[in-house]
């Protein structure tokens, strides 16, 4: 059996990303979204959240590169004094892992995140990390610790298979890829440890920002067994912010591959079953 979770990642990050996220789900195969609870716009992520009853929305953990939820100066040792984090995934990477007040600033920070998505009043669908940050153990430690005491029962392991990427077109696997793939192990033993459900498998990394219309639908015919997940990066038009952190991404192109019959008839030949983290089926 293949089955399919179709998400999208950086709920709450502006106006234009939450906009795209529920015409994506209104319009087409969207079922899920990461919500970041800190985001400039997510306050209006989770009013459209709870008009859409059908959207599973889970915590998309910002640990790097974005807002933090408790103030700079409460947890100064990872964070800026206007409420930033850092945006070096090796420096932050080093601080987390060796630094013991980094890891006590870094376990606070993570627990108000969980408790910040309970105060929205949503019900908690799932969790995963900007820049997949929960393969960092003690990230993905404080992830599962917190989690497990807001009733997180499914995160993500960022784990892509390079054969369904290169039957769809021509792809170099390196060795950054491998190693990406064996550092996955890590993470999986952490959450199963902890009784929690993954998925098998996840698209989204080798063409980050750029998961056209014809890419997924090849990807959807091309899926291997097992539960995979395929997460984007939509929005509406590109804002100074969005241009900022992510100047190469084709968002208005992801929002297009969401809705497009290509990527929905692609499903459909391929026999795919779309569902949630609960591997329960989803309308469309």
């Amino acid at each position: 059996m293949r089955q399919l979770i179709v998400s999208a990642d950086d709920f709450g990050m502006s106006e234009e990303v939450n906009e795209a996220i529920e015409i994506a789900h209104r319009d087409g195969l969207l079922s899920t979204a990461s919500l970041m609870v800190a985001g400039p716009a997510s306050a209006d992520a989770v009013r459209r959240a709870k008009r859409l009853p059908n959207l599973r929305v889970g915590l998309h953990l910002v640990v790097i590169e974005g807002e933090t939820t408790l103030p700079g100066a409460a947890i100064s040792s990872i964070a800026t004094p206007d409420n930033q984090f850092g945006t070096s995934q090796l420096g932050l990477g080093i601080e987390y892992f060796f630094r013991p007040s980094a890891r006590r600033a870094l376990r606070r920070e993570i627990e108000a995140q969980f408790r910040a998505f309970k105060a929205s009043g949503l019900s908690l669908d799932h969790a995963n990390a900007h820049k997949h940050m929960h393969l960092h153990p003690t990230v993905g430690r404080f992830l599962i610790e917190s989690g497990l005491r807001h009733g997180l029962r499914h995160v993500r392991t960022p784990l892509e298979p390079p054969e369904p990427i290169k039957a769809v077109e021509l792809h170099f696997d390196s060795l950054g890829d491998a190693a990406l793939r064996r550092w996955c192990g890590v993470l999986r033993h952490q959450i199963r440890k902890a009784g929690m459900t993954t998925n098998d498998w996840c698209f989204g990394i080798a063409w980050s920002g750029h998961m056209s219309a014809g890419r997924v639908a090849g990807l959807a015919e091309n899926l291997p067994s097992g539960l995979s997940e395929i997460y984007f990066h939509p929005a509406t038009a590109k804002n100074a912010h969005l241009q900022a952190l992510m100047p190469d991404y084709d968002h208005v192109g992801e929002l297009d591959a969401l809705v497009s019959p290509l990527f929905r008839n692609a499903v459909k030949r391929g026999n795919v079953e779309l569902v949630g983290w609960d591997g329960a089926p989803v309308r469309t």
